[in-house]
């Protein structure tokens, strides 16, 4: 059996999504580490604590594995800016917990690059080998800011850079991020395994629209274009909402009109408290005149995902960058077509034509042009969801950790016969 000290400084597995630092990478943790339990890998996730409150130590995904809160600064969510200083106490508060509970880990997997740099003190000080997925790269974030207060520091730059150096193998979700590791940051071909995330398919599968409408709310009779995913710059949502205006404005959907429904952030917070790319939506919606078409639902529970993708006539990944897009293959999952960005792995998961739509990124014509093109063709529609459920299966979950245990194996085998 193989003993796993999994890292997610940042943000916790068993967080609800939409939040300003939940999404992807909270639901690739809680299920990989789900999964590799099933399959008899024995799995700690640390991550540091947020609330006082919060019991320190989960069992909350199952198979004997752990979630450990690590008191590290105050316990409370923090900038990730502030988070940084610190790791040390961190490191230490996961050796104090091995210790207390007399386990030795066999090695590491690190998530985002400042539990990287946890996972290098640990790696030293444990003599054991760690595998880094970093889930997004700040050069590339950096390449498509459009605001100077989107752009990270030289501090992430030569934080990711460091543990490129020391990881024994980084683990990339798509070509597209290989070739980005390697010419961006000069990391070598031979450190980085390429493995998708995957998708729990016994969660995530074709709900019948009319039961999914009911359990959501939304009337039968009703259509629906969705979002999902956190409310920052990156996620294009600017341009799906002007999309929509064009749509109504053009007047190509009176016979059957669709509401775009936006999943994520805290659409009711106060405006002293409330996230800055949400207030600025919220106000071009008013703009647009488009009120009437658009619902923020704000955070939303995990398990009610399904039943919002089954109920959708489409979902829209208008994104930026993506080193994945996991929101895309959850909903291929429940056989509903997806339009997305032509970028990083977003390119790579939805098969334009066949589960979906790819459209060049900023083009808000041709996203406005795909969307009525799918909403007044039901039968394309069916089509390509039928497709996107299907091909959804190459992706669960149990398929993507058996590749995961292979790489920790290589990972072992090659660091025992040099020690």
């Amino acid at each position: 059996m193989i003993n796993v000290a999994m890292i997610s400084y940042h943000t916790c597995p068993l967080a609800t999504l939409g939040g300003k630092d939940t999404g992807g990478m909270n639901v690739y943790v809680h299920q990989l580490t789900r999964t590799l339990g099933k399959l008899g890998v024995r799995v700690d996730v640390f991550t540091r604590s947020q609330d006082e409150h919060v019991p320190h130590v989960l069992h909350d995904l199952g198979y004997h594995n752990r979630v450990v809160h690590i008191p590290a600064g105050p316990e409370v969510p923090l900038p990730k800016a502030e988070l940084e200083k610190y790791i040390p106490k961190f490191v230490q508060g996961i050796k104090s917990f091995a210790e207390s509970k007399d386990i030795q880990y066999d090695l590491i997997h690190s998530h985002y690059w400042m539990s990287g740099l946890a996972a290098i003190e640990l790696s030293k000080s444990w003599n054991i080998p760690f595998l880094h997925m970093f889930h997004t790269l700040v050069l590339m974030k950096n390449r498509i800011a459009q605001t100077p207060q989107e752009m990270e520091g030289e501090y992430r730059i030569l934080g990711e850079k460091k543990v490129i150096s020391k990881a024994n193998r980084i683990i990339a979700a798509t070509l597209a991020e290989k070739s980005q590791l390697e010419f961006l940051y000069e990391a070598p071909s031979s450190k980085i395994s390429v493995i998708p995330p995957g998708v729990d398919t016994r969660h995530f599968y074709p709900i019948p629209k009319d039961e999914a409408k009911e359990v959501v709310g939304v009337p039968e009779n009703s259509h629906t274009i969705l979002f999902v995913g956190r409310i920052e710059p990156l996620k294009g949502i600017d341009k799906l909402i002007q999309a929509i205006a064009i749509i109504q404005k053009n007047g190509e959907l009176r016979c059957c009109p669709h509401n775009l429904v936006i999943i994520g952030g805290e659409p009711n917070a106060k405006p002293e408290d409330m996230n800055a790319e949400m207030a600025r939506l919220q106000d071009m919606v008013e703009d647009l005149g488009i009120e009437n078409f658009v619902i923020f639902l704000g955070k939303q529970d995990q398990q009610m995902l399904p039943y919002y993708y089954s109920a959708s006539e489409i979902v829209v990944m208008p994104s930026h960058y993506e080193s994945f897009g996991m929101v895309a293959l959850e909903a291929m999952a429940c056989g509903t077509p997806v339009v997305a960005s032509q970028v990083g792995g977003l390119a790579f998961l939805v098969r334009d034509g066949e589960t979906g739509f790819v459209v060049p990124g900023n083009d808000v014509q041709m996203l406005a042009k795909r969307l009525v093109e799918l909403i007044k063709d039901m039968e394309l529609r069916n089509k390509l969801g039928n497709k996107s459920a299907e091909y959804a299966q190459l992706y669960a979950w149990e398929n993507i950790s058996e590749k995961m245990i292979e790489v920790y194996n290589q990972v072992l085998e090659k660091h025992n016969s040099i020690s």
